[in-house]
């Protein structure tokens, strides 16, 4: 399979991780939309919502609860949206949630900065 975000998940690619467990993968998005733009993937290849088990969606929703709460006290974010596409808006073919957050001031730290800020 061809796809992305199974290559990020077996480290075919590297990744900003800055969470991971049994189901999900949790890395900073590499073109970010603001600084702390996250992307929630689960392990196994779900094309979109249509075909995602309610166990794992449940779970990624719990995840991005925990990840909020991360985003908020370290990086200090005033808000976020919370994103998940499908059909003809959804760029890479693997369900994927994103997490963005929004500043009252813009931060303007890149990727790096923001996955040390996090990691530590």
């Amino acid at each position: 399979m061809d796809c992305i975000f199974c290559k990020i998940i077996n480290n075919e690619i590297p990744s900003y991780t800055i969470y991971e467990d049994d189901v999900v993968k949790v890395f900073l998005d590499i073109e970010p939309m603001a600084p702390g733009h996250t992307l929630i993937i689960p392990k196994k290849h779900y094309k979109n919502l249509e075909d995602i088990d309610m166990e794992t969606l449940t779970h990624i929703n719990k995840v991005a609860k925990d990840m909020y709460k991360l985003l908020k006290e370290k990086l200090n974010i005033d808000g976020i949206s919370i994103v998940q596409n499908n059909g003809c808006v959804q760029d890479v073919l693997h369900y994927h949630m994103h997490l963005k957050p929004y500043y009252n001031e813009n931060n303007g730290i890149n990727v790096e900065e923001v996955f040390n800020i996090l990691k530590n």
